[in-house]
């Protein structure tokens, strides 16, 4: 038999060209957790136990394909986000924590007095993915009206089962938003207009594991160098005609481009314009308000 400790070194060992030390544990954490049934904590706690066979079975096959540089999210068909479970597939991109902290900001503004006094927020997430953005917020402001886009119909079958799986409420619409012969469905009035769009650039997809450029929808990704603020500027436009007076647009974006995403955002009229850093102290999001 194998214990758990056994399996966090064949895990290092398997993953060393691949991931440091940290990650290759965090990544045996998430699979044991999965084909255990036990919490990190017990994991942690009880690691000279043995792993059962049939564990054991699927485990190494799992250690497999991790070798192949295939994302253990993709491999175990489920991610965490802001304590919430969501289906994932190659239709989708794997849901970060860099957009929780996104999110976070939403639902901090969400409780300031302006929006108080509504009966009820009006919500758009732009390129949903899994919907963990639009799910969540949902799930957070229970009296929101919450929508959500994309132009993959893979990608919103995903999101749909997303909201199922979490019991809530949101409408999902197959919207190219850089067409607008279909923007139909989401011609309307919004008070939050939120989008984690495709901004990786060539010269950044150099520097970027493969791990995502191998594996990850490149239609979620990609832009071009010469217009990697084409999203952006398209959206903005959006905003311009469908947000309500004071209402307010969030952004998740690269980090070499939060002054060019400012100043467009300046010229097109949006005010109080702030810019965050993420955990690791990058310039990651955006928030802008419409006059």
């Amino acid at each position: 038999m194998k214990t758990i400790k056994d399996v966090f070194l064949s895990f290092k060992d398997g993953l060393q060209n691949l991931y440091d030390p940290r990650e290759a544990e965090a990544i045996a954490m998430l699979v044991l957790e999965e084909l255990t049934g036990l919490s990190r904590a017990s994991i942690k706690a009880f690691d000279n136990d043995d792993i059962t066979a049939e564990a054991l079975e699927k485990l190494y096959p799992i250690l497999e394909e991790l070798k192949t540089g295939k994302p253990v999210q993709y491999i175990l068909g489920t991610a965490e986000f802001y304590g919430l479970s969501f289906l994932v597939t190659p239709a989708t991109l794997i849901p970060r924590p860099e957009t929780e902290e996104l999110v976070s900001w939403i639902l901090e503004t969400s409780q300031n007095s302006k929006f108080k006094i509504q009966k009820a927020l009006r919500i758009l997430d732009i390129g949903t993915g899994t919907g963990c953005i639009p799910i969540t917020l949902k799930k957070n402001l229970r009296d929101a009206d919450v929508s959500a886009i994309d132009i993959s119909a893979d990608a919103l079958k995903t999101a749909k089962e997303n909201a199922l799986i979490n019991d809530v409420d949101v409408s999902f619409f197959e919207v190219d938003i850089l067409s607008q012969d279909t923007y139909q469905p989401i011609n309307s009035r919004y008070d939050i207009i939120v989008s984690n769009p495709p901004y990786v650039t060539p010269s950044d997809k150099l520097q970027m594991h493969t791990n995502v450029t191998d594996f990850e929808p490149h239609t979620a990704l990609f832009v071009t160098q010469e217009d990697p603020l084409i999203f952006y500027r398209t959206i903005a436009d959006f905003a311009v005609q469908n947000l309500v007076q004071k209402g307010h647009l969030y952004f998740e974006i690269n980090e070499a481009y939060g002054q060019h995403t400012i100043d467009m955002l300046a010229s097109k009229g949006f005010t109080d314009i702030e810019l965050r850093q993420d955990m690791s102290s990058r310039d990651r999001m955006i928030k802008a308000t419409l006059q």
